[in-house]
Order: C-alpha cells, then structure tokens, then sequence
C-alpha cells in the first residue's frame, strides 16, 4: 500500500492504537525538546518520578526565553536546569548559544525520527523530514522516561506545491497564505504534509519557517520530505552521515487535498491580534509604525537576516523608527559577522539583541503603548508583545526591513528597491561550544539538583470529587490563547518553578479579578470557566493548565479546544467538556453554579452527560473526548497521581 511521508513516520512509530483517523495511538518517541520557560517543571517531574536516565536517543533543555536577569530568579532556574541535564543525561544549550528549534535542527535532528518538545512550536523540526510536535511538559517528561506519547490519530493533509517564489515573496508568505485561507484552527487535527515539486525551490530554512507556524493553523505537525536539500543541509553541518530519505510514495494519497502556486504569492501580513486575520501589504501600504522586529524561530535562517541587511544597506531608518536584530543562533550570528551584514543592520540604526527568543515571548522589545509593532514572530495575540494593549502586525524580513526605512507599512514588491539576492552558505560556522553533551552515567549518578529559592516543588493534586457545585467564575469568547489564560513576559515567567507565585497571574488579560475571586473559593469546591471556539489555542505551556487547577479550577467547558491545551487539562486533572448544543453558551451567564453528582461514575461509563444549573430548570448537555487511559488519569486528579499509582 501507497504511503505518505506523514504515514511512514507514524507507522515506524507506532506502539498502541491503529492508524485511524481520530483513534488514539501511541507513538515512540526518539528526541525531546526543552525550553527553560516550560523545561524546569518538567525537570521537578523528572524528579518526582525517580528517573534514573534519559530513555531518549537524544534529549536537550535549552535556554533560549528567560534570558534577561534582572535579579536572581532565572540565573538560579538556569543553574538548577544545567544540574538537571547532567543529573539525567541530557544536552544543555547555555544561555546565549540560541533558539532551540533552530540550533536542534543544525545539531541533533534526524530525518525519520520522533521529536517531541514543550514547545508548541516543536513542529519547525517537521522542515527535516521528522514528525516533530509540540506537547505540554509532563508528556515531554514521559517520554524522556521512556514512556510512548499518546495522540489521536490525525488526519493527513497533503499540499502541493508548485511553481517559485518570486522576488519579495518569501517563505513567510507562504505559511501566511496557508492562514489566509484556514485560520487558526484550519490545523487542528491534521498533520500537514508539504510535497511536490515547489518543495525543491525551498531550501531547509525556508521550510522551517512554514513547518514552525503550522502550530498557528493548530495542527498536530508538518511535515516536508527528506531529500537532496536536507542532505545538502546536513552535510553543511557537518553531519550528513546523519541523512537518510524520507518521501511520499508515488501513488500516495491524502485525507485532504490543497495546493498552492507559488509563484502567484505576493507579500502577506497579519494584522493584530491573531496569526489568522491575513491580508496582503499592499492594502495596508501608509500605516504608521513604531517598531519593526527581525528574528524568532519563525524566521531564524541566514537569509533572513542577510536580505534584510542588504535592504538597508548603505540607507537609514526612518526617524522614531526601532528596528529590532533578534539573532537566533550563535552560529548564524558569527556569519552574519563575517559577511558584514551586523554592519549594514547597525550603520542603518537597527539595535542588536542576544541570541534567543526575546521579544517573541515579551522578554524585552516590547513595543510603545498605541503604537503599531511589525514582527516576523509566529504570534501576535493579545499582550504577547509584554504590551497589554499591544498591535502587533507580522510580515516577512523584506517586508519588515522595507517598512523600517519608509516609517510605515510598505508592500515590498512596489518600493522601488532592488531586490537583493543572498546566497547559502556553504560552508556555514559549526559552534558546539555552548552545547554541553550529556554525562557519562557513571558521572551523572553523582549529580545533586541544584535549587534556588525560587523553585517550589509541585503541589500534591486531589483525585477528581464524586459531587460538584461550582461557579461559572469566568465566561469568555473564542480564541482564547494560553497567553491570555496565563502571560509570558518579563513579569511573570521569571516564576514558572514557583506555581503559588505564577498563578497570582492567571487570566489577567482577560479579568484582573479573576486570582483574587478564585482565592475566595478554592477551599469550597473550586471554581469552572466557560470558553468558546479554540480554547487555548497558542503556546504549549502547561501552567496554563497546571495554575488554574492550583486556584481550584476543575472544569473547563468550551465549543472546542486547541490540541495541546487539552492535552494539559486531562493531564492535571481539569476536566475539559464540549457543549452539546452551542445554544447552551448563550444561556450560560458568567457567575451560575453548576451541579452534578456521581461524577466519576459518569466519566468512566461514557462520553455525554449532564450539568444542572442552580436555580433553573435547566440542565446542560455536555460531552468529554477521553480515551479510556485519559478517564483513568482524570479519575486519578491528573497524570502524576496516575503514574505513582503504577509504582
């Protein structure tokens, strides 16, 4: 049988469940990811399940978001993470080596591997031929434990590209005429699948850049082929014994057909405040900016930097103009160096930052108050920046670097300017230097964790209560992203060891009552929240789950959720329900009490049951999409509790 490249992944892959779409599987898993934003939770769980080494071929914790260190807090986290990697045999990326996506894909990745990262962004990995995916911490702590990571079968969706991308256009715009035409949940459920003979104009980088914002169509992974590009890729690195091929069959077919010309693109630009609400520049074309930012994982390659370094080459920004340099690797920075182009970036006035993930997380960059901030980050949702009432537009790096020297958004292709083509390198700087490689055991067993007074271990979750009555304590709307529910920024991810302290910043966003209100009666019987389309969409941090439940959320009641969100819910015991009839969200005000009984009962026996409404005659249907191990972890009051009981 004819297989697809997303099908050859999985089936080599597969250890429980068969390859039916909407069925859950188990896949082993080779690699993880972490980040220092999500990975120190993730160690503490390591700990707290005893874990004696990685079972991973390879797993590394970057540190990449909390760079800036404005007093102890993340000085002490990185200490404790470099303690833990050696601890459990881990690589250590070191503050100021880079991104992690990018820097894992020039060391460690592998065609036709597993990755799994706490990072929803993991999928950038997908540009290697890799089924790369993004998860919260505790099932990137699981699978480094040995244990397979549990997904619902996705379906495949195959885009064909054909044609070349012309001048201005680059591959930016592709990802972002994917969220012109699917939005931000287009993904959810899918695995996307680039092929066809488009895919041999784009080069590693280019395809990192679209793999890596397929979390923002809400997809479960991208996937491109393995072929002569990556091997090109992979020997660049120094590591092309690491190649092999991964394609499509000839005869294979997708679940889902699309296609996309690309020679017909042209410059694209997502106004604020969602990744989805694309139009082209050019109707944008004389909108004022403050800012114009360069950088992230979603645009981490060398031409990115390199073409806009040659557009402003020789030119000046336009006064009251910041054009921000976010360099995402030591080894991309040390190129643009020796070519000259951090001298073309400076001359023109842009400011050069450290290599890491910066502003995109709202660690620093953060834009003026009512002033319009162009990025080629992944996200713009609401306060991201570090902004509360922020406007974030994102674009290409021409079009970026483009608008940084007219003041205002400015299409490109009609500036006038020469289009300035810039070459791969061939032989681009290989740094490892800031990579630390994982101990001997013989060494490693000797490690003792090494906590700051900012780390707090995790606090012991109750099982899930037979009897609810329970507030409505917070209603919102759709596209609520796990930024909104708990902020990134310098203010608060300084306390992601510190779960008391963290969740005192739990949907501030959306209600700045809302931590003083849940305080009052989470000795009570905790509290439910209510949410429309995508819930949780975003980033993969599990404090979005984790410091809700801390304040006595047990559960969340939605039209639909985002993936991985959802994943975190089950896993820290949040029960996460479906209306069955949307018309009951209407009916449901913010402040109503919500009674069932015999509530493990109803989970374990089905998937639809009944909320009463106190006070009413009315009674709310409502359905859950547990497999019957996910009832288990609920019953358990999450996945910690569940792993101690099979000790």
């Amino acid at each position: 049988m004819a297989m697809n490249a997303a099908q050859k992944l999985i089936k080599d892959h597969l250890v429980a469940g068969e390859m039916v779409a909407g069925e859950e599987i188990g896949l082993k898993i080779d690699q993880t990811l972490t980040q220092d934003a999500t990975g120190t939770l993730v160690m503490l769980e390591l700990e707290a399940m005893n874990l004696d080494r990685a079972k991973t071929e390879a797993s590394a914790q970057y540190v990449d978001h909390n760079l800036i260190q404005e007093d102890y807090k993340n000085p002490d986290d990185h200490l404790f993470l470099e303690s833990a990697t050696r601890k459990f045999g881990l690589y250590f990326s070191r503050p100021g080596n880079g991104v992690s996506h990018p820097v894992h894909m020039q060391r460690l990745a592998k065609p036709g591997k597993t990755l799994l990262g706490s990072d929803s962004h993991t999928c950038a990995n997908g540009c290697m031929g890799m089924l790369a995916m993004g998860a919260g911490g505790i099932d990137v702590a699981m699978a480094i434990a040995g244990e397979p990571f549990f997904v619902k079968m996705p379906k495949i969706w195959g885009v064909k590209l054909t044609g070349e991308l012309p001048d201005w256009v680059s591959a930016k715009d592709v990802i972002l005429e994917m969220l012109r035409r699917h939005d931000v949940k287009g993904g959810v459920g899918k695995i996307i699948e680039y092929y066809g003979p488009g895919v041999d104009k784009l080069s590693a980088m280019d395809r990192h850049v679209i793999a890596n914002m397929g979390a923002e169509l809400g997809a479960t992974a991208t996937v491109f082929p393995s072929d002569a590009e990556i091997k090109r890729f992979l020997k660049s690195q120094g590591r092309e014994k690491d190649w092999t091929e991964l394609k499509a069959d000839k005869d294979a077919t997708y679940d889902i057909e699309d296609d996309i010309n690309l020679s017909e693109l042209v410059p694209l630009i997502a106004k604020p405040s969602s990744p989805g609400n694309v139009v082209a520049v050019k109707e944008l074309a004389g909108t004022p900016i403050y800012q114009s930012y360069i950088g992230s994982s979603a645009n981490p390659g060398y031409r990115d930097f390199a073409v806009a370094a040659e557009i402003v080459k020789d030119k000046h920004i336009a006064p009251g103009i910041s054009l921000d340099i976010n360099p995402t690797s030591r080894q991309l920075l040390t190129d643009l160096v020796n070519e000259g182009h951090i001298a073309s970036l400076v001359q023109s006035g842009a400011r050069l930052h450290q290599a890491g993930c910066n502003g995109c997380i709202g660690m620093g960059q953060a834009p003026a108050s009512g002033k319009n901030s162009l990025r080629t980050t992944p996200r713009n949702f609401p306060g991201r920046s570090g902004t509360k009432e922020d406007s974030v537009f994102l674009c290409s790096p021409e079009t970026a670097a483009v608008s940084a020297l007219k003041g205002e958004i400015t299409d490109p292709a009609s500036s006038g300017l020469k289009y300035p083509k810039v070459k791969t390198l061939d032989h681009p700087t290989v740094d490892e230097w800031l990579l630390e490689k994982p101990l001997p055991y013989a060494q490693a067993k000797n490690i003792s964790l090494e906590k700051g007074p900012n780390i707090a271990s995790i606090p012991q979750m109750d099982e899930m209560p037979d009897e609810l009555e329970i507030p409505v304590l917070l209603k919102m709307g759709d596209n609520i992203s796990t930024d909104e529910i708990l902020a990134g920024g310098a203010r608060v991810l300084p306390y992601r060891s510190n779960l008391p302290e963290i969740s005192k910043f739990c949907f501030e966003i959306v209600d700045d009552t809302y931590y003083e209100r849940a305080s009052k009666v989470v000795d009570k019987g905790g509290h439910a929240v209510v949410g429309g389309y995508n819930y949780g969409q975003g980033s993969s941090r599990e404090h979005a789950a984790l410091a809700p439940r801390y304040l006595g959320l047990h559960i969340a009641l939605v039209k639909d959720f985002a993936r991985i969100h959802w994943q975190n819910l089950v896993n820290f015991g949040v029960l996460p329900l479906t209306f069955v009839n949307e018309a009951d969200y209407d009916l449901l005000k913010q402040g109503a009490v919500l009674k069932v009984s015999r509530l493990r009962e109803k989970v374990m026996q089905g998937n639809r049951f009944e909320l009463e409404v106190q006070g009413s005659n009315h009674h709310i249907a409502v359905e859950h999409a547990l497999s019957k191990r996910q009832k288990e972890i609920m019953l358990k009051g999450g996945i910690i509790n569940w792993v101690k009981s099979r000790q």
